[in-house]
């Protein structure tokens, strides 16, 4: 599948932090769209055509692990690559994480060049998307 413009759906609880992010994302080429919480992530999904989502794992209402949970129970969507960002990783969180077929999981604070270069990693091995 090519693609022409790639959607990047930046999903967490801190404004500032899915803001600079976008701030990031869309001059590289990137539509974004922004979540605050699992359950407007899995609304933005259900209603737009989205490529690669990164997903924090701690919000109110649907935390990052339980909206892949989501994604993946529906055919449509089983295959999205999600990244999974976390201020407090641990051993349950990693597992749990690959059981999900999670793309990526970074460990917050991130640096900027990691979660770029792991969003682009994710559409050449995805998408049909030039290095």
């Amino acid at each position: 599948m090519k693609l022409e413009t790639p959607t990047l759906l930046i999903t967490d609880d801190d404004r500032d932090f899915r803001e600079t992010l976008r701030e990031v994302f869309e001059p590289r080429g990137f539509r974004t769209y922004l979540a605050g919480d699992g359950e407007e992530a899995l609304h933005i999904i259900q209603n737009e055509h989205i490529h690669i989502v990164l997903l924090d794992m701690h919000m109110p209402r649907l935390s990052g692990l339980d909206t892949i949970r989501r994604l993946r129970e529906t055919k449509l969507t089983a295959l999205l690559p999600c990244i999974l960002i976390s201020a407090a990783l641990d051993d349950f969180i990693r597992e749990e994480a690959l059981k999900q077929r999670t793309f990526s999981i970074l460990a917050k604070p991130v640096r900027l060049r990691e979660v770029t270069g792991v969003v682009q990693d994710a559409l050449r091995q995805t998408y049909d998307w030039p290095s």
